[in-house]
């Protein structure tokens, strides 16, 4: 029931969660930050997922109860392969962990809180823009922090120094995605009061292709070093992923968040055809939640798929998140009652 494998479902959740609003309200400040006037189709929409760090807390506090299922190394000798003993302190990783979400929370409540104002006057215009040059060093910051704890040294002696890049460029592309999906499925049902209008799928579909290459280049540039190194400590996790019982996934991982999104978003009719863009999104999605499971569940390689774990904590995980984002659209009358 504990597994490993299916304890680490509930890590892929956690993951899943949090970078939504984080991601979200990143996309926000930057959106402001180079004056691109899209960002008013989307900006509600995306700070409406601020909903879901309540849950990201959550699930961030049963992880951390359960820290002997989620940190394999905890039970590992500190003398064996630790090279952050410092950083491999169970106490600091739970105080980091909280403070740094509770923190980015309070950050990101008070950019929202700003945006709803920003246009009352020049003062609220230049406060809020204060706020929004934050926003990305927050995501950044934190980010790292999270593929570290999460990913990165659940193998206490393995370390990338592009780890914490592709984890959170990895993470801004699903929410992207993402957010392709939820656009097309609520303008379809008429669920929205104002209906966003369909040009901001191309500018999507651009950015999912600026993040396909750039989460490629950071893939290969770690893999190449591991592979050309071929230091035991480095390249054993990475090719026992490749090629153990994870390989499917491994590979799978590739196809869906490189070979398709760059062939059909490199031709122009589909960058402008929603159905094209939709079905990439949601080839990103599924192969970002394949590529966290691996690097959490794979660590050695070997492992059973727990699909009816995987099914069931999803499903439970989503529905609570799509009651808690739901009720924040209604509060914010974005969707038709």
């Amino acid at each position: 029931m504990f597994s490993y494998s299916n304890w680490s479902v509930l890590t892929v959740s956690f993951l899943a969660v949090l970078y939504l609003p984080l991601s979200g309200i990143a996309l926000c400040s930057v959106l402001h930050l180079v004056s691109a006037h899209w960002r008013y189709e989307i900006r509600q929409l995306a700070a409406s997922l601020y909903a879901l760090f309540p849950l990201a807390l959550v699930l961030l506090i049963i992880l951390l109860v359960g820290g002997e299922h989620t940190f394999p190394w905890l039970h590992e000798p500190a003398e064996h392969g630790h090279h952050l003993p410092a950083w491999h302190n169970y106490t600091f990783l739970v105080i980091r962990e909280v403070l740094g979400l509770l923190a980015v929370m309070g950050i990101y409540w008070v950019f929202i809180k700003r945006q709803e104002v920003s246009e009352r006057s020049a003062e609220d215009k230049a406060r809020f823009h204060n706020i929004a040059t934050w926003i990305p060093f927050t995501f950044v910051l934190y980010g790292t922090m999270v593929a570290w704890d999460f990913e990165m040294t659940l193998v206490a002696s393995w370390h990338s120094a592009i780890y914490g890049m592709q984890h959170f460029i990895s993470n801004f592309d699903m929410f992207l995605a993402f957010l392709v999906i939820w656009i097309y499925v609520l303008n379809t049902r008429n669920a929205l009061v104002r209906q966003v209008e369909e040009y901001v799928y191309n500018y999507l579909a651009q950015m999912l292709l600026a993040f396909t290459l750039l989460w490629v280049y950071t893939f290969f540039a770690q893999y190449l070093t591991i592979w050309y190194g071929n230091l035991p400590g480095e390249a054993n996790r990475v090719m026992a992923m490749q090629d153990g019982d994870y390989g499917v996934l491994w590979w799978s991982t590739l196809a869906l968040k490189f070979i398709i999104p760059f062939t059909v978003l490199s031709m122009r009719v589909c960058r402008h055809s929603p159905s094209a863009i939709l079905t990439v999104a949601t080839c990103i999605v599924v192969g970002t939640l394949f590529e966290r499971y691996t690097w959490v569940a794979g660590i050695n390689g070997s492992g059973t798929m727990p699909v009816l774990s995987a099914i069931v904590i999803s499903a439970v995980v989503a529905t609570t998140g799509f009651i808690l984002v739901r009720r924040s659209m209604r509060r914010s009358h974005l969707i038709k009652v």
